[in-house]
């Protein structure tokens, strides 16, 4: 314990150290995924528990046991260890037929996902907003090849397994989208904010942010590296903050 301490003390000297000031959430310290949206922040744990941030404490999210949990302007979504989708409504997660995901993120009205083959769906928002306990989801598939998803305002971002970051628009009423486009670098996970903002972090566990972003040019021109003295194996950006996950299973809140 004494070395937790430790670790907890140096820890929240050293997230100082570029630009971003963070301090660490409230103490949670099996944590392995995090998602915020729609001014909510969840996570789920080691042992699939989910949890949402409730002022300055975790409280439990629903019975079910999730690998994996989003929000977002389509509410409340996750996967659990058999890869079976769930949604929140009346106080708990029900789950769904029509299609097994691996991760999924509800963060544009539209519900988007992909499968352990990295084939990508999408959910439009009427379907994610109407359905009903239990009920079979219409899914559409759309073209290529992802192993992670997050969607904003101005398009959805995606990895592949071969770590490559995409970009594409796609439609939250239809599903549609226009097309894939390869943005330069490497990264493992991606995450877009409500206000378009995009991060992701690479292999290394190295943090960058998209410059660039506009109406007019949605993919940004360049990476920025936000140098953080841990290692971040997860991010998630939503309402001017930016919620860490580090390797340590320690949750860092940065504004």
């Amino acid at each position: 314990m004494k070395a937790l301490a430790t670790f907890l003390v140096l820890l929240n000297y050293f997230t100082r150290c570029h630009g971003w000031i963070c301090t660490i959430a409230p103490e949670h310290l099996a944590a392995t995924q995090v998602d915020a949206g729609n001014g909510m922040v969840v996570m789920t744990d080691k042992n699939s528990n989910a949890f949402f941030l409730s002022d300055s404490s975790w409280s439990k999210l629903g019975s079910v046991a999730l690998k994996h949990v989003s929000v977002g302007s389509a509410g409340v979504w996750g996967v659990d260890r058999d890869n079976t989708v769930y949604k929140f409504a009346a106080g708990d997660f029900f789950p769904t037929r029509g299609l097994s995901l691996i991760q999924v993120d509800a963060g544009e009205g539209q519900v988007v996902g992909v499968t352990s083959q990295n084939s990508i769906h999408c959910l439009n928002g009427s379907s994610a907003s109407s359905i009903e306990k239990e009920g079979v989801l219409n899914w559409n598939t759309i073209s290529g090849g992802l192993m992670y998803i997050s969607c904003g305002p101005l398009g959805c971002w995606g990895v592949s397994s071969a770590q490559k970051i995409y970009f594409g628009k796609v439609s939250p009423g239809t599903c549609g989208i226009s097309s894939w486009s390869q943005v330069d670098g490497a990264a493992v996970k991606v995450e877009v904010g409500s206000d378009g903002r995009v991060f992701v972090v690479n292999q290394s566990g190295n943090v960058f942010e998209r410059a660039g972003i506009s109406e007019a040019l949605p993919q940004g021109t360049a990476w920025s590296q936000i140098s953080f003295c841990v290692t971040i194996k997860h991010m998630t950006y939503d309402l001017g903050r930016l919620w860490l996950l580090t390797d340590a299973g320690v949750i860092l809140n940065c504004i």
